[in-house]
């Protein structure tokens, strides 16, 4: 027996083809709604639409126990209102209906010198990248306040899988596997929040059947693996199995496209958080997941190393 309706946003996402995968096997009914059925997954029913379009969102989810909202829009098209204008129709789709809204949130909201972040810690933005975010949450907070539907945000760090491409990950670190050389992002010693996809999403299930017992607004922070630089880097060595020169990501040749490429020039706007160590700290949520949850780190990186090399190869 189902224990609900799930419909993701943005089903071929990352976080949104993780997720719903989590809930297929947390026991849910999922639906996945995007443009295309990209990447078909076993037990998820595809529904076509544009999220661009209000009658298309809330056809999607009016049947819906939870939502999760994956969608995202290119890093580089956020500014002049349009990601809060995504999130206003995802808004005005769900209605009053008391529905529960799952939101992926991340580490923009907080500053720099923020060492150990926890839900309660201020939310202090030092780019507008995050100011946009703490814009989105707080409409989240008004509608989830007025009674409109409950919101459940899960803030966690970079993410990485297997079959990821398009992240830093993939894009930065491994860009020059193939050659040999593997990027890390700061200095050796600093310390970075991970968020291996699959136990991301399996705590958004955990999350999605306990929302019973939460209030009308909840934060989330997801603790995933807060490592060094040099612990991921020895980590994907390991995994790699062969002669690899570790060398500094080229970030002044990033900053130089980033001139002519819009992209690159809001890619590199967000390198302090590579360059400050910033975790996610969250003991209620610790509690609610259990002891054992998390896959082990060098483990969760070495399946993802694999999964590129052979995508690598086959490519």
């Amino acid at each position: 027996m189902s224990k609900g309706k799930v419909v993701v946003l943005g089903i071929n996402g990352h976080i949104g083809h993780h997720a719903a995968q989590a809930f297929v096997a947390a026991g849910f009914s999922v639906s996945g709604f995007g443009r295309s059925n990209r990447l078909p997954i076993a037990g998820v029913e595809f529904v076509k639409g544009d999220a661009g379009n209000l009658a298309d969102l809330s056809a999607a989810v009016a049947d819906a126990d939870i939502v999760v909202n994956a969608l995202n829009l290119p890093y580089d098209k956020w500014d002049k209102g349009r990601a809060e204008a995504q999130l206003a129709t995802v808004i005005a789709a769900m209605g009053e209906g008391g529905k529960t809204l799952m939101f992926p949130g991340n580490i923009y909201n907080y500053a720099a010198t923020d060492r150990r972040i926890t839900p309660d810690t201020p939310q202090r933005p030092q780019t507008p990248r995050g100011a946009i975010r703490v814009r989105q949450e707080a409409m989240l907070a008004a509608a989830s306040r007025a009674g409109k539907f409950q919101t459940i945000i899960v803030r966690a760090g970079d993410f990485y899988a297997a079959g990821n491409s398009g992240d830093w990950f993939d894009q930065a670190m491994l860009l020059d596997i193939k050659k040999g050389k593997l990027h890390h992002m700061a200095d050796l010693d600093l310390r970075h929040a991970w968020a291996y996809l699959p136990d991301l999403s399996r705590a958004f299930a955990v999350l999605g059947e306990k929302r019973s017992t939460f209030g009308a607004f909840e934060n989330f922070h997801f603790a995933g693996h807060f490592v060094s630089h040099q612990q991921m880097m020895d980590a994907i060595v390991a995994a790699w199995e062969k002669p690899l020169k570790i060398v500094p990501l080229p970030w002044l040749a990033l900053q130089a496209m980033g001139l002519v490429n819009g992209l690159m020039r809001e890619v590199v706007k967000m390198r302090y958080l590579w360059n400050n160590s910033m975790e996610l700290v969250d003991p209620r949520l610790e509690a609610l997941l259990g002891t054992g949850f998390h896959t082990p780190f060098e483990a969760a990186v070495a399946t993802t190393v694999g999964a590129t090399v052979e995508a690598r190869q086959a490519a």
